[in-house]
């Protein structure tokens, strides 16, 4: 098997989330509650809420992104490291949350969304010229435009969204991927930007 580690993240994700939907009290013990953690209560929330989701549609969509980026990436970052990436990321794309609610006594956060960020944006560090067809675009678009897209999105929308979900986590998330894969693998920065000339002299030529 190509990726061990990420079939088996992806197996108890999905099994935690659906064995969640039906069990409330499952389903509270495991969500993310930054008053709390801020407090050194239920630390291990911090893990254990990227491994449930707040409904069908938000499980999808995450493990449809994971899908198609983990099992390509782990081959080429390595077993154990991908697992630490992913374990690493839904902590540190955390963090920003708990300190900044802190003192919000409802808010709750949950969702893989924060180590998926960083599974797609150290898939990109690998690949930044790969197309990418992101809806509702009708056209698809390099990796590393998504990218720029996404994090300047995710910087906005945390500061203006209202729509109820943790851009903080979406952004922080992003930036550790990038981070732990280059702390990984430091000769991949000029891979990177040679991937880049190259397309841009191959556009413009």
């Amino acid at each position: 098997m190509l990726a061990p580690v990420a079939s088996i993240i992806f197996v108890i994700t999905v099994i935690i989330s659906l064995i969640a939907f039906s069990n409330e009290n499952l389903y509270g013990k495991l969500m993310l509650h930054p008053y709390n953690v801020s407090r050194g209560r239920y630390i291990y929330t911090i893990i254990t809420s990227g491994f449930i989701h707040k409904d069908w549609m938000h499980l999808f969509f995450n493990m449809m992104s994971y899908y198609f980026f983990a099992f390509q990436l782990e081959p080429v970052l390595g077993h154990w490291q991908f697992g630490v990436l992913y374990v690493l990321s839904l902590i540190l794309s955390d963090m920003p949350s708990v300190v900044k609610h802190k003192e919000n006594y409802s808010y709750y956060s949950l969702g893989a969304s924060g180590a998926v960020s960083a599974i797609i944006f150290s898939a990109i560090l690998y690949n930044p010229v790969a197309t990418m067809m992101i809806l509702p675009l009708p056209i698809p678009i390099y990796a590393v435009v998504f990218g720029v897209l996404y994090l300047v999105y995710c910087s906005y929308a945390t500061k203006y969204s209202r729509d109820n979900i943790n851009h903080d986590a979406h952004f922080y998330g992003a930036l550790s991927g990038l981070m732990i894969t280059i702390l990984f693998h430091p000769g991949i920065l000029p891979g990177f930007f040679s991937q880049i000339i190259e397309k841009v002299q191959s556009l413009i030529h």
